[in-house]
């Protein structure tokens, strides 16, 4: 493991790095939520069998938390310091970027940019909670309509949106793995890394989301 800084517009941001005992397949970049200052059981579940598939793993923290701050910033803030930390990951094989909740947001709009291969978007918070006219599936949408694969793993009554929401906007050939939970994945994270290294595999050979429920 190792852990570093990065100089960022916003602020300095933190990188842990954890590689497989051998030469990694592809690199995954995680980021994290808009509350708190610890990683959830999910994202660290997922990043163990990530490494136990052979890739790099980076978390990356913004500034925000760097800083010891309780709650996050808006796009502003969070994209141009992702672009930066993204800039001096050193990367090998395919890229997949992703978090939860609000870290999934960040790969989403930056996906392209950072020539991203894909986007794992763990409880993507498609509306604040009974909000629904307050929609971010463009955000969604827009890696698919750039040509990057798309999955979501979500928990079956997130109030930040249900699967059955999700579904309605996610566009053809996204995937959809559904988990027992609310916002929250901690208590489904066996399941997520699950999901998660189904994604890693299909991007390392086919380069597709894998077929979990995608939609049609």
């Amino acid at each position: 493991m190792s852990v570093a800084l990065v100089a960022t517009p916003r602020g300095s941001a933190r990188t842990t790095t954890d590689d497989p005992g051998d030469d990694p397949v592809g690199t995954l970049v995680l980021g994290h939520g808009a509350g708190g200052l610890r990683w959830t059981a999910d994202v660290l579940a997922v990043r163990d069998a990530a490494l136990e598939a052979g890739w790099r793993v980076v978390l990356v923290d913004q500034p925000w938390r760097v800083e010891g701050r309780r709650v996050g910033p808006g796009p502003a803030s969070l994209d141009p310091a992702w672009l930066a930390v993204l800039a001096s990951v050193p990367r090998r094989g395919p890229l997949v970027v992703g978090g939860r909740s609000a870290g999934a947001r960040v790969a989403c709009r930056t996906a392209a940019t950072v020539g991203a291969d894909a986007v794992l978007a763990l409880s993507f918070p498609l509306h604040p909670p009974g909000r629904p006219d307050r929609s971010r599936a463009e955000e969604l949408r827009r890696p698919a309509a750039q040509g990057i694969a798309v999955h979501v793993v979500q928990g079956d009554a997130d109030p930040f949106g249900t699967p059955d929401e999700l579904r309605a906007v996610l566009p053809a050939g996204a995937g959809l793995d559904v988990v027992g939970g609310a916002h929250s994945l901690e208590r489904a994270a066996p399941e997520v890394a699950a999901a998660a290294v189904g994604l890693l595999w299909n991007v390392r050979g086919a380069g597709d989301v894998p077929a979990g429920d995608s939609i049609p």
